[in-house]
């Protein structure tokens, strides 16, 4: 016996359940000899009084007994969760199998088995279970960050649109519509996918993420479809592409907006058919994935440019949610900020940071181009930098980008106060400056701001009049 089987049974606790004399004597001896603690059992009541009083890491059942089915102790409650439990079998009974499995075994042997195997049966049983419960904890995390989705204030609105399409989902379960998700990068399309593929009838299916325009032109089809051997050059195997590793799950499309003419043909005829084919490949495969798109770029006129299909467009339209940049938030801008720095808080082990009154002009201040992703990195880098215990101060950063062009003269960061605005002072404030870049030159200055000269002293006049 190798030393990993050693290390795997060594000092463990097994309960073996076997009528059969000598068969429960051979295994006791093979199952010993691994250094296994084994408490042999020839009925069901003793097994109860077994598992009553003591706790096993393994257990080794025969399905019939004189007193009943040993699967009696699984519809009794009686076997905990994390007891690995392999069932023997003498009459091949598929039904019994399956029943096995789903109340909880690890996995059935058929009588007669080769005893030298015992330990492979349970190692890849145990390897089984520990992979089902990487993946349970993987989906646990990734719900748990869709539960962290800010939904109050301005953003209420959009747990109502996503709870809309939720709704359909639930009474469709199959064949579900496809989702477009409109808004700027940065604003959360792909978070919003996910949260609605995890709280949707599939959050147990696959959810597959693509960004398009990370997939050379040349292969996009070949992953989203797959292909047969040899369809081109480096084909030396047939491959699924992603429709069919989303296949009663959802295919989220990010930046959709990337994929070519051909591409886009193939995407609309499998949306419309539920059938995809490889590339190189004859056949039709049919699939149902749940198509949720999302485009940073106003498609309608992308469509007028020639650079997307309209057909496409009106499929993917039949369900929408639109996100709105995070500058058109107002005061919700601050309420996310908090929920961010809640979340980052517990994630740096550190105590929940109050904004500074200046850190707050500036978040409802900025223009937020990157939108919520810009807004958590620079919550992100303040709440690192920061003194803990005193208030959180987040300052422009040094690289941030402008929020408008060179020659556009509104900065659009600007909010105007709540006590109002006087516009006839800010006018002749205006004039001002026009006039002190001309140099005092006044017909320059009404030049400047595309006015008649005497329109300017009528304002200047005005103003020292007022």
């Amino acid at each position: 016996m190798s030393n990993a089987a050693d290390s795997f049974f060594k000092g463990k606790e097994l309960l073996l359940l076997e009528d059969d004399l000598l068969l429960r004597k051979r295994l006791q001896a093979k199952l010993e000899n691994m250094e296994v603690e084994v408490t042999p059992c020839e009925t069901l009541e003793e097994a109860r009084a077994a598992l009553a009083s003591m706790r096993f890491e393994f257990a080794l059942f025969d399905l019939n007994l004189p007193d009943g089915e040993s699967l009696d102790l699984f519809r009794e409650s009686l076997v905990p969760e994390n007891t690995l439990t392999i069932l023997m079998t003498g009459d091949g009974g598929v039904r019994s199998a399956v029943e096995a499995i789903r109340l909880g075994v690890a996995d059935y042997l058929n009588k007669p088995f080769d005893l030298d195997e015992l330990h492979l049966i349970f190692g890849n049983a145990d390897n089984l279970r520990k992979n089902q419960r990487l993946i349970q904890h993987q989906k646990e995390q990734r719900r748990r960050r869709t539960e962290n989705l800010f939904f109050d204030g301005s953003f209420r609105q959009d747990q109502e649109n996503l709870n809309k399409i939720l709704s359909v989902d639930r009474r469709l379960i199959h064949n579900l519509p496809p989702l477009l998700i409109d808004g700027p990068t940065g604003s959360g399309k792909s978070t919003y996918a996910r949260w609605i593929h995890q709280n949707g009838p599939r959050s147990d299916a696959p959810f597959i993420a693509v960004n398009c325009s990370a997939i050379p032109e040349n292969l996009i089809e070949s992953e989203l479809f797959g292909h047969e051997k040899g369809a081109f050059t480096d084909a030396r195997n047939a491959r699924i592409g992603l429709f069919e590793a989303a296949d009663g799950g959802t295919l989220f499309l990010d930046e959709i907006v990337s994929l070519s003419p051909s591409a886009q043909a193939k995407l609309l005829l499998a949306i419309e058919n539920g059938r995809i084919r490889r590339v190189g490949g004859d056949k039709e495969i049919k699939v149902d994935a749940r198509i949720i798109a999302a485009a940073n770029q106003d498609l309608r006129t992308l469509i007028g440019q020639g650079q997307f299909r309209e057909d496409l467009f009106h499929r993917l339209d039949l369900l929408r949610i639109k996100i709105p940049p995070l500058n058109a938030r107002d005061s919700g801008i601050i309420a996310l900020a908090e929920h961010f720095l809640s979340i980052l808080a517990k994630k740096y082990k550190t105590s929940f940071p109050k904004l500074s009154p200046v850190s707050k002009t500036y978040l409802t201040n900025h223009s937020w181009p990157g939108n919520a992703r810009e807004l958590l990195h620079e919550l992100e880098r303040a709440l690192v930098m920061s003194d803990p215990g005193k208030e959180l101060e987040i300052q422009p950063s040094s690289n941030a980008p402008s929020a408008a062009a060179p020659e556009d003269w509104l900065n659009e960061s600007y909010r105007l106060p709540e006590t109002g605005f006087e516009l006839e002072k800010e006018m002749l404030r205006l004039i001002d400056l026009a006039i002190r870049q001309a140099n005092g030159n006044v017909s320059e200055a009404a030049r400047l701001l595309g006015v008649p000269r005497d329109y300017l002293r009528y304002r200047l006049k005005k103003g020292e009049s007022s």
